[in-house]
């Protein structure tokens, strides 16, 4: 019975430090409001000082004038970009950017302008707005010009709003208060202590730290792909491994900056990789497929290949699959397990050369020497057939109604099509033989009536008749 009383007296207790510790954290979050309301207002009533209030005048006819130097000089400069179309992509992208963002460029030039001649000129308060703005801009516009180099809209969006939003807390004076109330709204999940403040410190630190490695894996991916000495397959595999290191170090780098205990997240990750390896083993066989393929060189970006039915060239290889464009335009996706365990036939594995072969008859009264020199003429005045490389012509049997031949010829570019370069060749044979008076026979089937026989017709009524 004491056991009894006592446990519920324990769970009172609980309890009531539950809700004594939520007590205060309401109590110190509405304090932070007081403190960001009360400053909101004393600056809010500082503006309708005679000097502010010229200050703000002055602020909102630099954003007339920086209006109306875009709208002059926005179209010359479209019209001077428009004549640079031979210059390197990566400055037409840096134009293209100015170009959008001239407006905040011309404010921010004429804002500081501003400001350091009524520095010079008044006493420092009465330039006290301008300045807060100007350096309110001037980051803005920092901030806006380097999130262009995140490709993914969302996190671009993210980080760019949340570092406008601290730098302007911070620009104005208000960090201390909003970091108050930001880390009063948090969540106890046990010994960890999870708050709005910490959030944003995460998204910052790991928005700026994905920004650099992406900007460091597309500078490492332009040097790698430029060395001719390194493999095309061993220049997509260095590529991949570089992404997953960079991004991964960042990532985790990021949640050890803010605080994030990783040795949980090292079982979690353990544990989920057990339950992943079981439920997604065609997932993982291809992936190791696809390292393997990289690391072989069986098959690289622009082979030629057929597996079944397809025949293409190998557009990109990626992580899961391989992707083959076809002639007809078809982009296939093919697994990496299939082209691992399948066969494959790669028409440009050591080199191009690839060789074709045609059958063909013609009658037992041409001289098959003449036939088999006039082939291989007809054979090498066709485009993409090549002369260094010999054109032979052999007889393969004596058929029934025709002599046998096959005619053999190498190309060298197999991404051309190899229905189109056959076809030309025949229509070359057609041409030579009519010319030179050579036939190619086709079966032939003679219907004889033998004597006393009768041959049952159908009259047009539908009554059998015989003749």
């Amino acid at each position: 019975m004491p056991c009894r009383w006592g446990g519920i007296f324990c769970c009172r207790r609980r309890r009531w430090r539950g809700a004594e510790a939520i007590n205060n954290q309401f109590e110190s979050l509405l304090g932070g409001l007081r403190d960001l309301q009360g400053q909101a207002e004393t600056f809010l009533g500082s503006l309708l000082r005679p000097w502010n209030a010229y200050q703000v005048l002055i602020v909102l006819a630099l954003l007339a004038a920086a209006h109306l130097l875009r709208a002059v000089l926005a179209p010359r400069l479209h019209d001077w970009m428009r004549t640079r179309s031979g210059w390197p992509k990566w400055r037409l992208r840096v134009l293209v950017v100015i170009h959008r963002r001239l407006r905040m460029i011309f404010f921010v030039a004429l804002i500081w302008l501003t400001y350091m001649v009524m520095r010079e000129a008044t006493w420092p308060s009465r330039s006290y707005i301008l300045g807060i703005v100007a350096n309110l801009a001037l980051a803005w516009l920092i901030v806006a010009l380097t999130t262009r180099l995140i490709g993914n809209p969302v996190l671009r969006a993210v980080v760019r709003y949340g570092a406008w939003i601290w730098i302007t807390l911070r620009i104005v004076g208000l960090n201390d208060e909003t970091g108050e109330v930001l880390e009063a709204t948090a969540i106890d999940f046990g010994e960890t202590r999870l708050s709005l403040l910490t959030l944003l410190h995460a998204v910052l630190i790991i928005g700026a730290l994905l920004i650099a490695a992406r900007f460091i894996t597309v500078q490492a991916s332009a040097r790698i792909q430029s060395n001719e000495d390194i493999s095309p397959s061993m220049q997509v595999l260095v590529v991949k491994v570089a992404q997953v290191l960079f991004y991964g170090a960042a990532f985790f780098v990021g949640l050890n900056a803010v605080g994030v205990d990783l040795t949980g997240l090292a079982v979690l990750s353990g544990a989920i990789g057990v339950g992943l390896g079981f439920g997604l083993q065609k997932v993982v066989s291809n992936l190791v497929s696809g390292v393997i393929i990289l690391l072989d060189k069986s098959i690289k970006p622009g082979d030629v290949i057929s597996t079944g039915d397809t025949f293409g060239w190998i557009n990109a290889l990626g992580a899961r699959y391989v992707s083959i464009t076809t002639r007809d335009g078809k982009e296939y996706l093919i697994p990496n397990e299939d082209l691992i365990t399948g066969q494959v036939v790669n028409w440009s594995h050591s080199n191009d050369f690839v060789r074709l072969d045609i059958h063909f008859g013609t009658s037992y009264a041409d001289n098959p020497h003449e036939v088999r020199r006039i082939a291989i003429a007809a054979a090498e005045s066709v485009d993409r057939v090549l002369t260094d490389r010999p054109t032979v012509c052999h007889i393969t049997g004596f058929g029934d109604s025709s002599v046998d031949y096959i005619l053999r010829f190498w190309i060298r570019d197999p991404t051309g099509g190899l229905t189109n370069i056959r076809g030309n060749v025949y229509l070359a044979l057609w041409d030579a033989f009519r010319e030179h008076g050579i036939s190619i026979p086709f079966p032939q089937r003679e219907v004889k009536v033998l004597e006393g026989s009768r041959l049952a017709t159908t009259a047009p009524g539908g009554a059998a008749t015989a003749e």
